[in-house]
């Protein structure tokens, strides 16, 4: 049996990271606890991958970043979506749902 989950595309990384974010603040593990549970179980995301993204997505500045108290009372760094970060969004799921329409029209059967 193969492995059901899903390789990421090249571009979708900022994507799943920044909608993750727009419930609100969150430490890394919640961000990929969440991707894991929306996509259920398709999508998973390494932590070598999503912490190296999210200090591109800091560097860029579409996200912040302060300490707190996670739910266990361990020390963590929660991140939350700036305003440039929340155009981003907006930009990039405008951009991945014209991308998703037609990658849809090409693999459709002919009528």
């Amino acid at each position: 049996m193969s492995d059901p989950t899903l390789t990421l595309l090249q571009g979708t990384v900022s994507l799943l990271i920044l909608r993750a974010l727009q419930g609100g603040p969150a430490h890394g593990y919640a961000i990929t606890r969440w991707i894991r549970t929306r996509t259920e179980g398709a999508l998973v995301m390494e932590d070598a991958a999503l912490y190296q993204a999210l200090h591109r997505l800091e560097a860029k500045r579409w996200i912040q970043a302060e300490w707190g108290a996670s739910e266990n009372n361990r020390r963590a760094k929660y991140y939350s979506l700036t305003a440039a970060g929340r155009r981003q969004l907006r930009d990039e799921v405008s951009l991945w749902r014209r991308y998703a329409d037609a990658m849809v029209k090409v693999i459709e059967e002919a009528g």
